[in-house]
């Protein structure tokens, strides 16, 4: 719980300037894969916000649900989604505000439950489900299997792989098909800067 705090926390104080209408939340292992400009007109224009929020009906979805929540949070609201996001200012007030659904989580939300994963996610469906993009704009790679994304160091930085971050599904932005869905990447270990900023303005326009 105490990561959702320090979450709650950035965003309450991000909050107080009155000009910040998107919040978004990235690791130091990020990178964007988009220059500035193209960024803030995907996130600005955007109608919805992104955040990760599915129905997973698996023991690490609603397996992880503690009939305990109820009836503020049923098993039918019960989301789960990553920890990385973009929220509008009004999903922010949300978050920061929200006295109902955050003693449920403190209290029964315990492991193999994971805050992070679900709290977000399930409170924001409950709240303005119509207001979410329910994806992610931050890719990572999760085919090597296992609880964490990959790492990518130097070696990895090549023409293929950074074409692959490109390529892939289509999704949805403004209820029509986009090929651009993700903005942000990761996981990038230190070794992988120097080359990153190499390719950086012709892969990614900066």
């Amino acid at each position: 719980m105490s990561m959702c705090d320090a979450e709650r926390r950035l965003l309450a104080n991000a909050l107080l300037d009155i000009s910040n209408e998107r919040f978004i939340l990235l690791s130091e292992s990020c990178i964007p894969i988009y220059n500035f400009s193209v960024i803030y007109h995907y996130i600005t224009k955007s109608k919805h916000s992104f955040i990760g929020a599915f129905d997973d009906r698996g023991q690490y979805g609603r397996g992880r649900y503690n009939e305990n929540m109820a009836p503020e949070i049923n098993i039918t609201m019960w989301r789960k989604g990553s920890q990385w996001f973009e929220l509008s200012r009004k999903l922010a007030h949300f978050v920061v505000e929200d006295m109902t659904f955050y003693p449920k989580f403190a209290k029964f939300c315990k492991p193999a439950c994971y805050v992070d994963e679900h709290y977000f996610p399930t409170m924001l469906t409950i709240q303005a489900a119509n207001l979410l993009a329910n994806r992610s704009i931050t890719w990572a790679d999760w085919s090597r299997g296992g609880p964490h994304p990959a790492t990518f160091g130097k070696s990895d930085i090549t023409e293929e792989f950074l074409t692959r971050i490109f390529e892939g599904p289509t999704c949805l932005y403004n209820n029509r098909t986009s090929s651009v869905c993700f903005l942000f990447a990761r996981k990038f270990a230190p070794s992988a800067l120097e080359r990153l900023l190499l390719v950086a303005p012709k892969y990614f326009g900066y």
